[in-house]
């Protein structure tokens, strides 16, 4: 039987151990921590749910009891714009839900082990040697004991961990400016009528536009909220928690929302994320979600594109078990590629201002809200969609548009 070794039990490596299991092949996961813990990318996009589906472990999901979620707002002082995913232009799920990924990550990492995967728990990796004829990894235990592995393929899904891309060199630069986020969850006690707690609530700085916070409201009456800024942009010397609640107190909306919010968590940092790679594939193995490349948290988009790579991966790695000529770079690294491109054209003008010139103008077209609530929704591989195909210059045409009034 055919061995695949997965590096990671996050979204994508379960997702993928799933459909590679289920395919009838030998699947062992090395997870270097153990389940539950904390992670960001909490706000699922419902293009996330048809992946789920796939691996056969949507009834968990749904019966895990996570908030619903149908949708985006969006604030920037008085102005407040909604996309509701089910009015999306692109078929598929249109909701799907806001989750504590400590819980997620260990719901699908169990649904996977109930399918067969073998997943062991606190085994880092720590050398690979790709060189002969098949993949081999040193791995250390919690005690420190190495053992051998061996497998026919190796899909690296240790998300900001980055095992292959820092053990054979493939790091390369993101291309975004250094970012720092500060986060954490917070008994939110929120009682405005009008807050809606089936979206994340994405709030523009009132001063400073490319600075923005989150909100994701969970169903036990906590949320997890953020602010992500350039690194330079943190002058202060006081605590994360002093440094958030200030920066919250600082937008009016926010303020409000938050009046009764009580900070019972730390808050965490993570400066430099967004991360790419020099190929997404070498000679038996390929890279899955964050391992490859992470853009910004700003739509949500990365346990998506984590989830696409998963069953984009398991595909190819079946077609060529079975003995088909497998065209990594074409049938793997572009199509994958393609969504992110899509989502990177829209991060980029969300930080330049040109897309929140689009969301926030007052005569919005329908059909064209449409289009872009659908990439909001994570579907940003859907080629019948001009801003998927020609991402760029439809949105530059569209900017210039409302620019104009």
């Amino acid at each position: 039987m055919r061995k695949v070794i997965i590096i990671g039990a996050g979204p994508s490596g379960s997702i993928a151990g799933a459909l590679l299991k289920n395919l009838g092949y030998e699947v062992t996961i090395l997870e270097r921590q153990r389940f539950p813990r904390f992670s960001i990318g909490e706000s699922l996009l419902p293009q996330c749910m048809a992946f789920i589906q796939q691996a056969g472990m949507m009834d968990a999901v749904v019966n895990a009891g996570f908030q619903f979620k149908n949708g985006a707002a969006f604030v920037y002082r008085d102005q407040h714009t909604e996309f509701n995913f089910e009015d999306k232009f692109s078929g598929g799920m249109g909701t799907t839900f806001q989750v504590q990924r400590g819980r997620f990550d260990e719901i699908l990492a169990n649904e996977a082990a109930r399918m067969g995967v073998d997943i062991r728990w606190q085994m880092e990796v720590t050398a690979v040697d790709f060189s002969g004829d098949k993949p081999k990894l040193e791995v250390r235990d919690e005690s420190g004991n190495v053992t051998h592995y061996e497998a026919d393929f190796v899909l690296d899904a240790s998300g900001f961990g980055r095992i292959l891309p820092r053990l054979l060199g493939l790091e390369s630069p993101s291309g975004f400016p250094v970012r720092k986020a500060l986060f954490g969850h917070i008994e939110d006690r929120i009682d405005e009528a009008q807050f809606d707690r089936n979206k994340i609530l994405i709030t523009v700085h009132p001063e400073h536009k490319d600075v923005w916070f989150w909100l994701i409201p969970f169903s036990n009456g906590r949320s997890s909220v953020g602010v992500v800024a350039e690194a330079d942009f943190y002058q202060s010397s006081d605590s994360n928690d002093t440094v958030l609640k200030n920066l919250l107190n600082q937008d009016d909306n926010l303020r409000k929302v938050l009046k009764n919010a009580v900070f019972d968590d730390k808050i965490n940092a993570i400066t430099g994320y967004s991360a790419n790679v020099k190929c997404l594939y070498g000679k038996g193995f390929a890279l899955l979600g964050n391992a490859g490349e992470f853009l910004d948290p700003v739509f949500s988009s990365g346990v998506t594109i984590a989830m696409k790579s998963a069953s984009l991966a398991a595909a190819q790695i079946d077609r060529q078990f079975k003995g088909e000529s497998v065209d990594w770079n074409a049938d793997y690294a572009l199509p994958l590629q393609r969504g992110v491109n899509t989502f990177r054209v829209f991060v980029d003008a969300w930080y330049d201002g040109r897309f929140q010139d689009v969301i926030f103008h007052q005569n919005q077209l329908p059909e064209v809200k449409a289009m872009i609530c659908s990439i909001l929704a994570g579907y940003a591989w859907d080629e019948a969609n001009p801003y998927v195909k020609n991402a760029r210059s439809r949105l530059d045409i569209l900017v210039e548009l409302c620019r104009e009034g």
